[in-house]
C-alpha cells in the first residue's frame, strides 16, 4: 500500500484516514500489508515499505505542505517533488514482492510504469485537478494498460468522469471509506446557552469558501463558530471565530461533538468526500454544507443534512437547526445513512479485499 500522507503520531491529523484503512486491512489473516508512506505509528498486522533516505525526504515534503499543496502554491518545487516521489516509490515498488498494489490516489500511480503489477488505486476528489495536467491522462492510461487494475474512488459522483477516461483500461468501482465504529456511539448533549457550530478544515480561502462573509452577523449572542485545523495560508480570521488550532479526533470524538449544534463547511475546493462530514454524520451532528457534487452525493438536503448555495439559505439552515427538534431528527437521520450505507472501516476492508482477490485472480487467469 502506498500513500503520500500519513500521520507522524498519535495526535496527528494528517493522513489519519490512512492509518484507519491499513489498521482495518491489517486484522485480516489473509493478507499481509507493507506500508509506502511518511513514517508514523503502524498498526498491528502492517510493516513498512520503506527504503533507506525515505523517511527523511517524505518528511520533508511534508513540512513543506506536501505535494498537492505544493502544485497549488510552487509549482517547480511542486513537479520537482513529485517527480522524486515517483522515483522514490517506483524503486520500493520493485524490491518489494507484491502481489497486489493499493495506491492511494491516482497520480501516484504513475510509478507502476514499466511493471505488471495488478493494482487497486484509490481515487480521492483532489486528483480530479491533476488530472487536467498536460500529458496526464495520457500517462495514467498507459500504466493501466500494463496491468489488471481497479480505479476505486471514494465516492459516486466521481464514476462517470473516470469511466469516460479510463473505462476501457479499467475498471471503475467506487469504495467509500467507513468510520470508526466509536464514532457511532457518541451521544450529543449541548452544554450552555450557546450553540456552537464547528468547522474542521485545513484553513485556506478554497476550503472556507464565503464562511466569513456568510457568517457575518450570524455568529454572535447565542450562536458562536469554533474553527479547527491547520493555518496553510495566510487568512485574517474575524474576531467573532473562535480559532484553536489543529485538531485531532478523539477531541472532536469526545470534546467538541457532544456539545455542539452542528458541523460547516462552505468549502469551493476540490472535494472527494470529506472523512470528517462522514465522522460528524456518525457521530449524529447535523451539517451545513456547500452545493458541491461532493457534498451533495452525500447528503440529502433537508434529510440528512443541508445543501447551501447562497447566504440567503445560509441563514435558514442555522435558524432552522436551532429548532431542537429538527435538530435531533437531521442528525439521527445522517447517522442512519452512514450506518446503512457507509460502515466501519472493517466494512470498507472488506470492499477492498474483493477487489484484490478480482484483479489477482484474473490477473492468473
Amino acid at each position: 500500500m502506498a500513500s503520500t500522507s500519513y500521520p507522524l503520531h498519535t495526535e496527528d491529523w494528517r493522513g489519519r484516514f490512512i492509518y484507519d484503512m491499513a489498521s482495518a486491512l491489517g486484522k485480516q489473516p489473509s493478507q499481509q500489508i507493507r506500508l509506502w508512506a511518511p513514517a508514523g505509528p503502524l498498526p498491528p498486522g502492517v510493516t513498512s515499505a520503506l527504503l533507506p533516505g525515505d523517511a527523511e525526504w517524505l518528511a520533508n515534503m511534508l513540512a513543506q505542505g506536501g505535494i498537492a499543496h505544493l502544485l497549488r502554491t510552487r509549482k517547480l518545487a511542486g513537479v520537482t517533488y513529485g517527480m522524486g516521489l515517483l522515483r522514490r516509490l517506483r524503486r520500493a515498488l520493485r524490491k518489494t514482492p507484491t502481489d497486489v498494489a493499493h495506491i492511494n490516489w491516482l497520480q501516484n500511480a504513475l510509478a507502476l510504469w514499466g511493471t505488471t503489477t495488478p493494482a487497486v488505486i484509490t481515487v480521492l476528489g483532489s486528483d480530479f485537478r491533476l488530472l487536467a495536467l498536460p500529458g496526464m491522462r495520457q500517462a495514467l492510461r498507459h500504466v493501466l494498460k500494463q496491468r489488471r487494475a481497479v480505479l476505486a474512488p471514494n465516492a459516486e459522483w466521481m464514476a462517470p468522469e473516470l469511466n469516460h477516461v479510463f473505462g476501457d483500461v479499467a475498471d471503475i468501482r467506487p469504495v467509500p471509506f467507513g468510520v470508526e465504529a466509536s464514532w457511532f456511539d457518541v451521544r450529543r448533549i449541548p452544554q450552555g446557552s450557546a450553540k456552537k457550530w464547528l468547522v474542521v478544515s485545513r484553513l485556506t480561502n478554497g476550503k472556507l469558501g464565503k464562511l466569513f462573509e456568510w457568517g457575518e452577523g450570524l455568529f454572535c449572542g447565542e450562536n458562536e463558530l469554533h474553527l479547527f485545523g491547520p493555518m496553510q495560508e495566510q487568512i485574517s480570521l474575524p474576531s467573532w471565530v473562535h480559532y484553536h488550532g489543529s485538531t485531532h479526533p478523539a477531541a472532536l470524538r469526545d470534546q467538541w461533538f457532544p456539545a455542539a449544534s452542528g458541523l460547516i463547511t462552505l468549502s469551493c475546493h476540490d472535494e472527494g468526500r470529506p472523512q470528517v462530514m462522514l465522522e460528524a454524520m456518525a457521530a449524529g451532528l447535523p451539517i451545513i454544507a456547500s452545493d458541491l457534487p461532493a457534498h451533495r452525493d452525500l447528503i440529502r438536503h433537508g434529510e440528512t443534512g443541508w445543501l447551501t448555495a447562497s447566504q440567503g439559505a445560509f441563514s435558514d439552515a442555522i435558524n432552522l437547526l436551532a429548532d431542537p427538534i429538527q435538530n435531533v431528527q437531521m442528525g439521527e437521520a445522517g447517522r442512519k445513512f452512514v450506518r446503512k450505507q457507509i460502515g466501519t472501516w472493517d466494512d470498507c476492508a472488506n470492499r477492498y479485499l474483493s477487489l484484490y482477490t478480482e484483479v489477482l485472480g484474473k490477473h492468473h487467469a
